[in-house]
């Protein structure tokens, strides 16, 4: 239940699920209470043309990715773990597993291990099950990584996990009954100060290893590169929109997961 309730209640903070809300209010009240509905009107045009601004967009993501700056040399370590939200299972139409928008860590996975980083690639992930999927997270990540020359023999799958604190959890039991220690923990740049805090609060060596960076020093330039970019960044994008809603659940998870002791 909690799973679910971990997905659902957050939803009514993010904006655009709040300017729906809005909206439906404002519908409501209209005829008997224009000024709610005005007010509700104004609430959800404010939250789509403030979250949806690649201003506030992408400083809200910069806020998150660039706590955890890529060393200039990533060390040794004796196990790259990947957590899962990688990939889309082979389900038809596709033809084969599928990387989704967060697909660099697998091949940044890919990459540390042909870098002789480590010789050990963790896979952690399992599947939702209200969610229709026909095989598990690490399951379709270790197909990926074999695809592309990756030894099976190298892989371990955690099929488990739900959450990124089953992750860590799991992930440790994992790494115990195999005598390792230090990891290199791979997850998008966004997720890696939320992840990292909790697989440290389990005890783990953890090195972070982040990636699928949404925001660079380019993107950030472009906003304030010339007049017309700056005031064509000031309108509503669904890209900076999702980012917007990405970047703030991670903050809304940070905060759940404080509360149950988590972090």
């Amino acid at each position: 239940m909690f799973l679910y309730l971990s997905k659902l209640l957050p939803r009514f903070f993010y904006p655009l699920d709040l300017a729906c809300v809005s909206l439906i209010v404002a519908l409501v009240s209209l005829w008997k209470r224009p000024k709610i509905a005005a007010m509700a009107i104004s609430l959800s045009l404010t939250l789509l043309l403030v979250c949806g601004n690649a201003w506030v967009a992408k400083n809200l993501v910069r806020s998150l990715e660039w706590q955890n700056i890529p060393l200039a040399e990533i060390p040794q370590a004796e196990a790259i773990v990947v957590l899962g939200g990688a990939t889309k299972s082979g389900v038809w139409p596709r033809p084969t597993v599928d990387l989704s928008e967060s697909g660099d860590r697998v091949i940044y996975a890919a990459q540390l291990y042909r870098q002789k980083k480590a010789p050990i690639i963790v896979l952690s992930g399992g599947r939702i099950d209200w969610r229709g999927s026909a095989s598990q997270e690490s399951t379709d990540m270790a197909a990926i990584l074999t695809s592309i020359g990756i030894p099976s023999e190298a892989i371990i799958q955690e099929p488990d996990s739900l959450n990124t604190y089953q992750n860590a959890v799991n992930v440790k039991e994992t790494l115990e009954n195999r005598g390792i220690k230090k990891v290199l923990l791979v997850t998008s740049a966004m997720h890696t100060p939320r992840a990292l805090k909790i697989f440290q609060r389990q005890g783990i060596d953890v090195i972070p290893a982040p990636t699928d960076f949404l925001v660079s020093q380019g993107e950030l330039q472009e906003l304030t590169s010339s007049p017309k970019g700056a005031i064509l960044n000031l309108l509503p994008d669904t890209t900076n929109l999702y980012q917007f809603t990405n970047a703030l659940k991670e903050y809304i998870g940070s905060v759940i997961y404080s509360l149950r002791g988590w972090l």
